[in-house]
């Protein structure tokens, strides 16, 4: 199998153990020998694997049989640089739409795992960028 079609497998199984809640499978997609970081939206950044752990132990909560909101990707485009990769998609999360940018480096067990996740709202939908509004920096 390829590097691309193993980082789309990589992120399609995180986005399963985002909407099984399943908190072990992810904690398994996330690197243990690199660095890694995770934006939530409305959330400041986080920069240590046990912050960014227990952010998705608050996101995914630890009571059994509590139901979370539907979550799943959409139009995912992969990139594949060495043993880094990325992945830009639509994160539909219950009536909510987020843009979301997934990073992955292949760690020396041959696996892909997360180095950071950044998840955003979107305002809108797919603007040229030549319709795209114009904010003036003064």
């Amino acid at each position: 199998m390829d590097d691309a079609k193993q980082l789309e497998e990589a992120n399609a199984a995180f986005y399963d153990a985002f909407a099984r809640q399943d908190l072990a499978a992810m904690d398994a997609l996330w690197a243990r020998e690199s660095p890694v970081a995770c934006i939530h939206p409305g959330w400041p950044a986080l920069d240590d694997r046990g912050d960014v752990m227990a952010s998705w132990r608050a996101i995914l909560g630890d009571l059994p049989g509590e139901d979370g909101p539907e979550v799943a990707c959409a139009d995912p485009r992969s990139t594949v640089s060495g043993k880094m990769g990325f992945v830009i998609c639509k994160e539909l999360v219950g009536p909510h739409k987020l843009l979301a940018t997934n990073v992955f480096v292949r760690e020396d067990d041959g696996q892909w795992r997360l180095v950071h996740h950044h998840a955003a709202p979107v305002y809108a939908d797919e603007a040229p960028l030549d319709e795209t509004p114009k904010r003036s920096l003064n």
